[in-house]
């Protein structure tokens, strides 16, 4: 574990530059290899080949959508663990995967909605309404929004809206064929236009999120402790769900449900920072960028040259993991 300022931020540095590293890989390896020299020239010399119309139009959307989800999800699931004082917590405890999914699959039933861009509105929009629906639900009753009632609301809402999405997919083959492979959670075949569209909420998002460590170091102390302490907890609980909604909302409704990013990376950022939040933040950030890059290139191999979506590899990755983590009660030891 990483005790001292100096040594911390080492290691952020490296990380970064591995996640370099990785994102420069995604746009060079896959089924149709090319060079770092063909990179350059289709910035620099670009003569319309097939390899620098494929790095263009497919591998460089690809790899920053693949940073940019993987670091949401990353940083929700750190935050979902806060909120639910639960270690194997991730943003599909609020449902957020479950919404999205059900609004998506009702707009194609019942209004034959099929645009790139009114899905992924529809998408972020039942991931949200999803969300406040448990918070909502939670806060009911003298004590509010404790851990466990966010975790019960949310496992029962869930579960109440799989079974709606599922049921309308047995009923509406049509439907089925069109979300099938967003459901299955992928970065391939998106464009930047589909990420535009949710990314400056995103980026506020993380402004806002890495200012919010020493608050939530506060917290972590425990409720009465922090409230002693001046500190506004459910102000505090509100703008983690609002940023929770934000960052795995918007990462859902670009590339679909990816699970378990939002459980392993923090638990493996906890090796390095413990739970200092003003470090565990960033880093979580930069590690779930490189997990979903690295997930994303050996995507491209398992089935060459067809492709497994990216949500598929990250949980036969996580499931171990996920696995590991319950056997020793959340945490790596």
């Amino acid at each position: 574990m990483l005790i001292h300022f100096r040594s911390r931020l080492i290691v952020l540095i490296a990380c970064i530059l591995l996640l370099v590293v990785c994102f420069f890989s995604s746009i060079l390896l896959g089924y149709t290899d090319t060079s770092f020299t063909n990179l350059i020239h289709t910035f620099t010399n670009f003569n319309g080949s097939n390899e620098q119309l494929i790095i263009q139009n497919v591998r460089i959307p690809r790899a920053i959508i693949a940073s940019v989800v993987g670091a949401s999800l990353a940083i929700a699931g750190l935050f979902m663990q806060v909120l639910t004082k639960n270690p194997l917590a991730s943003p599909s405890v609020l449902g957020i995967n479950a919404g999205a999914s059900m609004l998506i699959v009702l707009s194609i039933t019942f209004f034959n909605i099929q645009s790139v861009s009114a899905t992924i509105r529809l998408s972020f929009i039942g991931a949200a309404l999803s969300s406040l629906f448990v918070f909502g639900l939670s806060s009911l009753g003298k004590d509010g929004a404790t851990p466990l009632k966010i975790t019960l609301a949310g496992v029962s809402i869930a579960a109440m809206f799989s079974s709606i999405t599922q049921g309308l997919l047995v009923t509406n083959e049509v439907a089925l064929d069109q979300v099938l492979f967003w459901l299955a959670g992928s970065v391939q075949g998106r464009s930047l236009d589909s990420l535009v569209m949710v990314l400056p909420y995103i980026v506020v998002a993380w402004v806002i999120s890495l200012a919010l460590g020493s608050k939530i170091n506060t917290f972590m102390l425990g409720e009465d402790l922090s409230k002693a302490l001046g500190q506004n907890t459910a102000m505090l609980k509100i703008t983690l769900v609002v940023l929770v909604i934000v960052l795995a909302g918007g990462a859902v409704s670009v590339a679909g449900p990816i699970g378990l990013v939002g459980i392993i990376v923090p638990q493996i950022v906890r090796m390095f920072v413990k739970n200092d939040y003003r470090w565990m933040i960033p880093f979580t950030g930069v590690v779930g960028a490189i997990l979903l890059l690295l997930a994303d290139i050996a995507s491209r191999y398992v089935l060459m040259p067809e492709e497994t979506p990216v949500g598929i590899t990250t949980a036969v990755i996580g499931a171990p993991f996920f696995i590991y983590l319950a056997r020793k009660g959340g945490t790596i030891k």
